[in-house]
């Protein structure tokens, strides 16, 4: 105990900023992610193509490139200046909504077809039917597996402890400065996520449990 509470200082604002990053980055990947299933499904060929090249690019970098970019690369291009928060969120929103992408697609994959076209047939327009009556359905049917995403997003967050963000990643170097136990330390550390990680089990089994009624 002495470790944490000699060091609250760390702990607080660190996972303060761990939770601003995951919450900015989740909101984020989920609309985005929603956009590219969209245009995975799309009738366009090369709606479908942009989304196809998309996912597969960024489902197959890995997610320490992709911060290794927007960190150092991406200010050479002189565009925008971003904050080393900033590009995390960036980097962290980019690389996970290629798999939620694919997780609300295969959602989307559930629903029958007939539902689409009779919603065709009643003039309702491609995105009327997605918005209305397929992704409601498909959202509600891959809650599990999306909650996996968000998870593996929170997991992730450490990454930018090594790009100059400070979270909880980053707790261990700080704790290393000041001479304490690290072990002891990143214990508590994991602790942390720990509880994070029910949290969000907690909102899935809600989801699940108000969603299955309203089916």
């Amino acid at each position: 105990m002495d470790v944490l509470l000699d060091n609250l200082d760390l702990y607080g604002p660190f996972f303060l900023t761990t939770i601003k990053l995951f919450v900015l980055a989740a909101i984020a990947s989920l609309v985005f992610g929603t956009f590219l299933a969209m245009l995975r499904v799309s009738p366009v060929p090369v709606f479908r193509a942009v989304g196809t090249t998309y996912v597969t690019l960024l489902r197959n970098t890995p997610l320490t490139l992709v911060f290794v970019f927007l960190v150092f690369a991406y200010p050479l291009l002189e565009i925008l200046e971003l904050s080393y928060f900033t590009a995390a969120v960036v980097a962290l929103t980019l690389y996970t909504s290629a798999f939620i992408c694919e997780v609300v697609r295969s959602g989307i994959n559930t629903v029958p077809v007939g539902q689409a076209e009779a919603a065709r047939a009643l003039g309702l327009t491609f995105t009327q039917v997605l918005g209305s009556i397929v992704l409601p359905q498909a959202v509600r049917s891959v809650v599990p597996p999306l909650v996996s995403m968000l998870i593996a997003l929170l997991k992730n967050t450490t990454i930018a402890a090594g790009f100059s963000v400070a979270e909880a990643g980053a707790i261990r170097q700080y704790l290393s400065e000041r001479g304490e136990n690290q072990l002891v330390g990143l214990l508590w550390v994991a602790l942390g996520f720990v509880i994070l990680v029910a949290v969000l089990s907690f909102v899935q089994r809600s989801l699940e449990k108000r969603w299955s009624v309203a089916r």
